[in-house]
């Protein structure tokens, strides 16, 4: 091995390799079993590979540790990995666990774990980085830190109490949305649970937008209604209305209560649409401008770093007033046009006049099908008055189209269990016209 020590926040996200130096995937966490007396053992690395698939790789297999990468002999089991009731996750599980240490200086928190080689294949975790509570009131001060042996803690969780996840947070900040959804679609339920509790509104609304339907429900049924209702004001308001109708009708019209008004009305008027017509599928929210208005201000809008690239490649150009439902809708002005013109350039000038809207109540098989014919990324949504309510993007219609198991990396293929070489209804939704309600050995 190429290092005796690591610390295994340190190895999140660093590149597993063959011997041939091709990329196999990167590491998520770190496995290890406990044991009577001696400190725990590594038994090996949660890897994602492609195809956002988890699997285990036995440290047997490991033969290098260091300079930010892993190589292994070259054989990976693509079986996908299931934890054993014997074993512990160590980003998952270990960090944030509070223990007591063996000097009777009281309690600290797990914030990082080193595991260390102690023979050829063998690790077992070795230092642990704590921090103790802070003394001071000031909500800038932090409780000192410090560096113990296995041997020098005992570890304590109080009946009932919940583990921290903020260092779990933390080490799983650089994912984006739909990789923090997977990792953690892979842990334990509770711990799932106690995760997204401790996740900001923002970030939380994010993975929620990712994941399953049933996991969706499950994480909003764990949080109080006040939390609940900030979330859904902070989801896209096609997402939220798709989760409110999967809710019963008396949790789902409490959660539209407590949402901001103008979050609600939205979400409302989606609930009104069946869910495989233009109205179930589209997004209220398109950039929307008068003929009026500059190449300059329609490229303003569409810079905004909160904007889904799919809203962004056009803006939609009305009559008064210019909140859906709209003025008589005129015209799209693609991106990509507006960049060939001076910013003083009207956007009524540079209507597209070759795309005609959808009306709300378009099949979604129609609808996919103009997109897929016409190589379009969003196509405009108008009522019976010709008002834009809306627009369906190209995301909009996979999320219809793909199966309900989608998000499940296995659910397109079964399970490979032998090693290759590594480099190869709701009430809500009645009320208000419906919407779609919706062990054996892991290695």
């Amino acid at each position: 091995m190429s290092a005796t020590r690591v610390f295994v926040a340190r190895l999140v996200g660093c590149a597993v390799f063959d011997p041939l130096g091709d990329r196999v995937g990167r590491v998520r966490d770190v496995i290890v079993v406990y044991r009577r007396s001696d400190p725990p053992r590594v038994v090996g690395l949660v890897v994602e590979i492609p195809g956002k698939r988890r699997v285990f790789l036995s440290i047997g297999r490991v033969t290098s540790i260091g300079s930010g990468q892993i190589i292994t002999t070259g054989l990976i089991n693509l079986r996908r990995f299931q934890q054993r009731a014997s074993e512990t996750r160590v980003i998952a599980e270990m960090l944030g666990r509070r223990v007591m240490l063996a000097d009777g200086s009281g309690e600290a928190t797990i914030e990082d774990v080193a595991i260390e080689e102690v023979g050829a294949g063998e690790w077992e975790v070795g230092q642990l980085f704590v921090r103790k509570p802070k003394t001071s009131p000031s909500p800038f001060a932090k409780g000192a830190t410090l560096f113990v042996r296995w041997d020098e803690v005992r570890e304590r969780v109080a009946k009932g109490q919940s583990q921290s996840a903020t260092q779990l947070i933390q080490s799983y900040s650089d994912l984006n949305p739909a990789d923090l959804a997977n990792t953690l679609l892979d842990l334990p339920e509770q711990r799932r649970l106690e995760v997204a509790e401790e996740l900001p509104d923002e970030r939380l609304a994010d993975v929620l937008e990712e994941m399953p339907e049933t996991e969706q429900v499950q994480i909003i049924a764990r949080l109080d209604d006040d939390r609940a209702a900030d979330v859904l004001d902070a989801m896209q308001p096609d997402d939220a209305a798709d989760l409110i109708g999967m809710l019963s009708d008396e949790r789902g019209e409490a959660l539209l209560d407590l949402m901001e008004p103008e979050e609600a009305d939205d979400v409302r008027k989606l609930l009104e649409y069946e869910p495989d017509t233009a109205g179930g599928l589209m997004t209220p929210e398109p950039i929307i401008l008068s003929a009026d208005a500059t190449v300059a201000e329609g490229l303003a809008l569409i810079r905004r770093h909160e904007l889904a690239p799919a809203l962004g490649a056009a803006v939609f150009v009305t009559l008064p007033p210019y909140e859906p439902p709209t003025g008589r809708f005129l015209g799209v002005v693609h991106f990509q046009r507006m960049l060939r013109y001076p910013p003083h350039e009207r956007l009524g000038t540079l209507l597209d006049q070759t795309l005609e809207p959808v009306r709300d109540d378009t099949s979604a098989a129609e609808v996919s099908r103009i997109l897929a014919t016409y190589n379009l990324v969003s196509v405009p949504v108008v009522d019976k008055n010709h008002r834009l309510v809306g627009v369906v993007t190209v995301d909009d219609v996979l999320d219809h189209l793909l199966p309900d198991d989608w998000r499940n990396p296995d659910a397109a293929r079964p399970a490979r269990s032998r090693a290759i070489p590594a480099r190869r209804g709701s009430a809500v939704a009645a009320a208000v016209r419906g919407r779609r309600s919706g062990n054996g050995p892991s290695r």
